[in-house]
């Protein structure tokens, strides 16, 4: 969602900010701004992207080493120059810049305006501003006073960094389940809503917790909570280089990601099989391996990609596991009351860590006596912090918002989960659990050999560039697969796609299906195969056009539709992990043709922090 830059310091503030606004563009946004405290306030804010702010700033005389910056994606309010953020308070005292929603603004906003504060903008940022400034001037209090009296008045959630204009040699910031990290310097402090635009300046960030209140200052920084009483910081070092966030000669950060994940997937299980691939060793788990393999049920709690990983899951967990398992949308989990019992596991997936969603449904599990176990990739974020365990996929930075090394990692994390526990539990005897830890250490390869296909990928996508709807097909562990194709399509070139379990399409589906319909089939060699060729052939029967991915060497489905693309060979359980590869390939390739924005996609965002 919305981004976050601060900096206080000796350096000029302006380009730190900027350049660190340019680092969040992934996240998603409409439009910019930034606030310069130089004596008094220079604010400079556009709708549109960060360029059009760097321009603004340049042709104007920001010069200042303290200022906060902010790409919004708009919750209240169009989006335009007036609701943009930095917002500023009635008496100019205040400069806020937030990310979250603040769910009982109306109501404060009434009250407010009863008192005669008036309001510039649409937007619940300023009325929380106007709500820092009123008690403030009212009760003749300090910023840090006043800051701490408003956010326990307003409900919902924020990530906030605010500058006084009395107090010019300090930022304040504080977070309700959107995330902040400091960045700590020599003589200069940094602040963000994560960490890629503190990783060029220093390795050392504090994450903040929950209803925690930063005072930043140039030397020193003091943390409280909520019952004002002070907090030691707990200063970590991030665990990626600033080339990671690069896109390194890559046309887009998509296309970077799609071509790291041989690499991401070895780092996902490089330290955790055994040097003699003899068994899997999840460290993160140890404290609560027992609880996993004793579990009756497992229940995922997931939102888009992630929801689609953890589909993938069920079928592992079930038939290596043998628990059982069910998937739930994060979203709708905390809304449907839903039967969570003691000794239940939950398993919540989120790239970020920060999804609102999946977080909610952590604390709702949480409360009803769950053991909650996270599949992340963020160190320091939120769901890894509020969960009792649980395991980082080490995919590195995902910059492009359609996920795509996250989805693979996930994939790979957990199905070592579920072979450690399957094994433990007896399910798996030597002889598999060693196959499926040696094929494992293969697919990185396998991979990269799938990655081949880009070209041929590129020359299919130009025939289909201006379809304006596709389906996609896939049975057992790669209906999952299927339904991620979809999303990948519809995500970037807004294209109509829609997944299905293949056998489904004779219950609705194939109805749409006509000469002008791709039908892409994820059909690589496993035990429903021969069901799937019957699938195709009743697409081919009624003129649909099929694009099938099949294992290397298919000399079957080759000759039944219309193009073919081939992945190695591997065993059924990690056939997803190759067969994605082209159809992500595919809906980047359909997106750059039809040119839509591949990394930052419209309406969509990298990191869902607000419901």
């Amino acid at each position: 969602m919305c981004g976050i830059v601060g900096y206080i310091g000796s350096k000029p503030a302006k380009d730190i900010i900027i350049t660190g606004l340019k680092r969040l563009e992934y996240r998603g946004y409409d439009s910019a701004g930034l606030a310069i405290l130089n004596g008094e306030p220079l604010i400079y804010k556009c709708k549109g992207k960060v360029h059009d702010l760097e321009e603004m700033v340049n042709a104007g005389n920001a010069e200042g080493t303290i200022g906060i910056g902010h790409t919004r994606w708009a919750t209240h309010g169009e989006p335009n120059e007036t609701n943009a953020h930095p917002q500023v308070s009635y008496r100019d005292n205040f400069i806020v810049v937030h990310n979250g929603i603040i769910e009982n603004y109306g109501r404060i906003k009434r009250h407010l305006e009863g008192r005669g504060v008036t309001f510039a903008s649409q937007t619940d940022t300023e009325v929380l501003a106007n709500l820092i400034e009123h008690l403030y001037l009212e009760g003749d209090l300090t910023a840090e006073q006043a800051i701490t009296m408003a956010l326990s008045r307003v409900e919902g959630t924020f990530g906030i960094v605010i500058i006084c204009r009395n107090e010019d040699d300090k930022l304040f910031a504080a977070r309700r389940g959107s995330p902040l990290v400091i960045g700590v310097g020599n003589n200069e402090n940094f602040i963000a809503s994560d960490a890629t635009p503190i990783a060029e300046h220093t390795q050392r960030v504090i994450y903040l917790n929950d209803d925690d209140l930063a005072i930043i200052q140039r030397d020193q920084m003091s943390l409280k909570n909520t019952s004002n009483l002070w907090v030691e910081p707990d200063v970590q070092e991030i665990d990626f280089e600033i080339g990671e966030i690069d896109k390194e000669g890559y046309e887009h950060f998509m296309l970077k990601e799609i071509h790291e994940q041989p690499r991401a997937i070895h780092d996902t299980f490089r330290g955790r099989i055994m040097p003699d691939r003899s068994a899997i060793r999840l460290g993160g788990l140890h404290n609560v391996m027992s609880e996993l393999t004793n579990a009756d049920r497992i229940l995922i709690v997931a939102c888009g990609t992630s929801w689609h990983a953890g589909l993938l899951a069920e079928y592992i967990f079930e038939e290596y596991a043998r628990i059982p398992v069910e998937v739930e949308y994060a979203s709708e989990f905390r809304y449907r009351n839903p039967i969570v019992r003691k000794g239940d596991i939950i398993l919540a997936i989120s790239q970020s860590g920060e999804t609102a969603d999946t977080l909610a449904a952590v604390r709702l599990a949480r409360e009803r006596g769950a053991t909650v176990l996270g599949i992340c990739n963020v160190v320091g974020s939120s769901i890894p912090r509020e969960t009792s365990a649980g395991v980082y996929t080490h995919a590195g930075p995902e910059i492009g918002v359609a996920s795509t090394k996250a989805f693979t990692t996930q994939i790979t994390a957990l199905a070592m989960m579920a072979f450690e526990v399957g094994y433990k539990r007896g399910v798996l005897d030597e002889s598999c659990y060693s196959a499926l830890i040696n094929e494992l250490t293969a697919i990185p390869d396998k991979m990269r050999k799938a990655l081949q296909s880009n070209n041929l990928v590129e020359e299919l996508a130009a025939r289909f560039v201006n379809s304006t709807n596709a389906l996609y097909l896939g049975r057992g562990y790669l209906f999952p697969v299927a339904l991620e194709g979809a999303l990948k399509l519809k995500e970037i070139s807004y294209i109509h796609a829609e997944g299905y379990p293949a056998a489904e399409m004779k219950h609705g589906p194939i109805a749409l299906i006509d000469e002008n319909m791709p039908v892409v089939v994820v059909a690589p060699k496993e035990n429903t195969y021969d069901k799937i060729i019957s699938n195709i052939q009743e697409i081919k029967a009624r003129k649909g056009v099929v694009i099938a991915i099949v294992t290397e060497g298919d000399d079957v489905i080759s000759k039944i539709a219309d193009h073919v693309l081939e992945i190695p060979e591997t065993l059924p359980v990690y056939s997803g992990l190759l067969a994605v590869i082209p159809l992500q390939l595919l809906s980047y390739h359909v997106a750059v043709m039809r040119g839509c924005d591949v990394d930052q996609p419209r309406n969509l965002a990298k990191s869902v922090t607000v419901e």
